[in-house]
């Protein structure tokens, strides 16, 4: 089905001609008054989120006296504007006085009715908003056309636009009076096939709707209880405005704190209220979901479509509620219990319990937030912040300003992502830590998954001084070892971008021995031009860093197939090595290597060697479809070998939101990482077998949590045990990327025992240097690590 996001578009109507099946030309008058088979009703919702039924569907209905032979009729469908027929050939007979069920496309809301038994199947998807249907018979004459919503050809003028809950039908299923205006209202759908036998030929009264409040519009569930509805008289103020609609709250609330004194009102184009209009509505009730019905996790937001506004006086806007004062939210519970789609009826809704259910309670209303704090940066690019109230907040809060995402049992659930797409320009950038002080006011909706402050009246940014760490010099008798994920880097991207990286290594890492480095694209970068070589990429780092008054680093890498490797299409990225021989470490070239050879072990104790180097790992294995291949480099430091292992396992995309409809969310494309985390630590496995006392380092961007079982499978256990150095640092400071306001590890450093052993008094040391994730100006959306090693790496 189309998405329902195409149809928040106003459409321009224009003089169209309508091509049938050959030679067939619909004019906007097509043809006289209909006396047999009519179209007597049409519904594109179907299967839509907010959808009554699972399906599309146009009904006939047979005006003569007499059977008609439907076959080789047909019904044909074009969009409001199109040009282009689709067509489901018709068969049988339709019986006087008697309707004729055609069914088209279905969509993916499985929990919509399914239709009655149709006479006839088709797979046409229809617009939910307008459109145009006409039968023709088999000499090709358009015996009946509807035009409706912003169709540019009908009979007479277009019916009204309709929605996903919603049809246009005839009023009176014996009248054709060629004017689809006159004769058709938006309704209700309710589809008769010809099983539901002859019917009354008296005119349909009009729905003039239910009367309804805000609160009863909303319920106490994550779906309206009168979603398909029409309802009249519901009341309230204009509290915010925008482009396609408006927000309105009840001036005469139900003091049931479980349902939403607020709801959005869609209208389309751009709505004639402001703020502080007193209002009454007539319209039908709808559920909207960010980013179509079809397969999303997003939850829907409830809403009034094609609505009739009344203005009838002015009024104060209501107090907002002022979370974290007037009402706390859940800290770490989103939602208890695991009962899949929270959308459904009979699961429990508790919002004192849930902070998923707590949002819904006051979707659309006032709330506002005292001194918020900044627990992400700002992304410029879409005006969002994620934020948290500057009170009751319990978090572990990290020593910058942040929250910490210390377990699955904790995802900080109090988060909010201010958004300033009602106030553009009024609220400033702000790094992690800032806060907005004073009062920040707006209205709660929910955008592709998360829960959303639409500012109206934002707090003052307050900067509080957020610095760029730099970490210690390697001492001279230590190799620092670090890993920066560089964010899609290639030839392309501005000298600026190149400029500030090298800065960050040669300041803030303080130039490491060795760097492993992820995300690097080929020469040509996303355009897919078949290129594989990533040259021009690190030689054009490498020069900026020694601008920047860095070393002559060397690079070593393998080059991917072509588009085999995940990531962007057409970057190709790859994990890349920069390494400095100026302090005694040196790379042990095996050449040979290609993107379809795996290197291995070979040799034992203190000859323990690779095949190849670089090289990269059990390549064929099914673990690294679509995926970067582990990248794997000895080097001697010391007069003793280093196995290095740079890693940038898959994705977290196509994991359930924390704040989606499945609870609890499933992380799906973890399975892919736990193996390969196994073929990682196999062949870790491989080299501690051959030595047990091999210097082993195992890093990159991991793309899970330092808690989870990726990074246990990377560990291992026994005497052969890594340790992941992530998990050493005090619970505060466990992060090197932020999520929509959640601080976490992604990147990791792991050590086997030999490099730890050997530094039991704690003469080693290891920095997650924070130069990117809190901050809006970021080079990167990872924040690189390092470990300084002791030269004293024997047994």
């Amino acid at each position: 089905m189309p998405s329902r996001s195409l149809f928040r578009l106003a459409v321009a109507g224009s003089a169209a001609t309508l091509a049938a099946a050959g030679a067939v030309s619909l004019a906007p008058s097509a043809q006289a008054v209909s006396s047999s088979v009519v179209i007597s009703e049409v519904y594109g919702g179907g299967g839509n989120s907010g959808a009554v039924h699972n399906s599309d569907f146009v009904e006939l209905y047979n005006l003569s006296g007499t059977p008609v032979d439907l076959n080789g009729w047909s019904v044909q469908y074009w969009s409001a504007n199109g040009t282009t027929a689709q067509r489901t050939p018709l068969s049988g007979t339709v019986a006087p006085a008697t309707s004729f069920l055609v069914k088209e496309a279905s969509g993916a809301n499985t929990s919509a009715t399914p239709l009655p038994t149709p006479d006839v199947v088709g797979t046409i998807p229809m617009s939910a908003s307008g459109g145009r249907v006409a039968i023709v018979d088999p000499s090709g004459k358009v015996v009946d056309l509807l035009g409706w919503g912003s169709a540019s050809t009908a009979e007479g003028s277009p019916a009204a636009a309709t929605s996903n809950p919603t049809s246009v039908a005839r009023t009176s299923t014996c009248t054709d009076t060629d004017n689809n205006s006159v004769d058709f209202a938006v309704g209700s759908p309710s589809p008769r096939n010809s099983a539901a036998g002859q019917q009354d030929c008296s005119p349909t009264p009009p729905d003039d709707g239910t009367v309804a409040t805000v609160a009863q519009i909303q319920g106490s569930s994550h779906t309206s209880p009168l979603a398909g509805t029409k309802v009249k008289d519901v009341e309230g103020v204009v509290t915010a405005v925008k482009s396609s609609g408006f927000w309105i709250q009840s001036l005469t609330p139900d003091g049931d704190d479980s349902t939403s004194e607020g709801i959005y009102v869609f209208t389309r184009t751009a709505p004639t209220v402001k703020a502080g209009d007193k209002v009454s509505v007539v319209g039908t009730v709808a559920e909207y979901r960010p980013g179509g019905s079809g397969g999303t996790t997003n939850l829907t937001t409830t809403e009034i479509d094609g609505p009739t506004v009344t203005v009838t006086g002015t009024a104060a806007l209501p107090a907002p509620v002022v979370l974290g004062v007037d009402r706390v939210a859940p800290q770490q519970t989103i939602f208890a219990g695991d009962p899949g789609n929270i959308e459904l009826p009979g699961v429990p809704f508790e919002p004192a319990q849930n902070a998923i259910d707590f949002n819904e309670s006051m979707e659309g209303m006032r709330l506002a937030l005292k001194d918020a704090r900044a627990v992400g940066p700002t992304n410029t690019r879409y005006g969002e912040t994620p934020v948290v109230p500057g009170q009751n907040v319990d978090a572990v809060n990290s020593p910058r300003g942040g929250v910490v995402y210390s377990s699955y049992a904790h995802p900080n659930a109090m988060r909010l992502i201010l958004n300033d797409s009602l106030v553009k320009g009024q609220i400033g950038a702000a790094n992690v830590g800032d806060v907005f002080s004073g009062t920040t006011t707006g209205v709660l909706d929910y955008s592709f998954a998360n829960y959303t402050l639409l500012a109206t009246d934002p707090g003052t940014l307050t900067d509080n001084g957020l610095q760029r760490e730099v970490t210690a010099s390697p001492r001279g008798n230590e190799m620092a070892v670090a890993t920066f994920n560089v964010e899609n880097l290639a030839p392309s991207d501005p000298a600026e971008k190149y400029s500030r990286l090298a800065g960050q290594i040669v300041t803030n890492l303080k130039s490491p021995d060795i760097l492993a480095l992820e995300e690097i694209q080929d020469n040509s970068g996303s355009r897919n031009d078949g290129t594989v070589d990533s040259t021009a990429t690190s030689d054009t780092l490498i020069a900026a860093i020694k601008a920047a008054g860095g070393p002559a680093y060397e690079a070593k890498w393998v080059n991917p197939n072509n588009l085999t490797d995940g990531g962007q299409p057409g970057g190709n990225i790859r994990q890349v090595f920069l390494f400095r021989t100026d302090r005694g470490v040196w790379f042990v070239d095996k050449p040979g290597a290609t993107a379809n050879t795996s290197t291995d072990v070979v040799g034992t104790g203190r000859g323990t060697s690779l095949t190849q180097s670089p090289g990269r790992i059990d390549v064929g294995n099914a673990a690294w479809n679509n995926s970067r291949k582990p990248l794997v480099g000895q080097f001697s430091y010391n007069d003793r070998s280093v196995f290095v292992i740079a890693n940038h396992f898959a994705s977290k995309g196509g994991d359930d939101p924390l704040f989606g409809r499945f609870q609890q969310p499933v992380r799906g494309s973890e399975a892919q990482r736990h193996s390969q985390a196994q073929v990682v630590r196999g062949f870790v496995d491989k080299l501690l077998a051959a030595d047990p006392d091999a210097n082993v380092i195992v890093l990159g961007d991991i793309n899970d949590f330092e808690f989870s079982r990726t990074t246990d499978i990377l560990v291992g256990s026994g005497s052969s045990a890594l340790t992941d150095l992530p998990r050493t640092l005090p619970a505060p400071e466990r992060y090197t990327y932020v999520f929509q306001g959640n601080n976490q590890v992604l990147d990791h450093i792991l050590l086997s025992r030999n490099l730890v052993r050997t530094m039991a008094n704690k003469r080693y040391s290891y920095d997650i240097v924070h130069t990117n994730a809190e901050f809006h100006d970021q080079d990167s959306d990872h924040d690189p690590q390092i470990v300084r090693l002791p030269v004293q790496v024997t047994r």
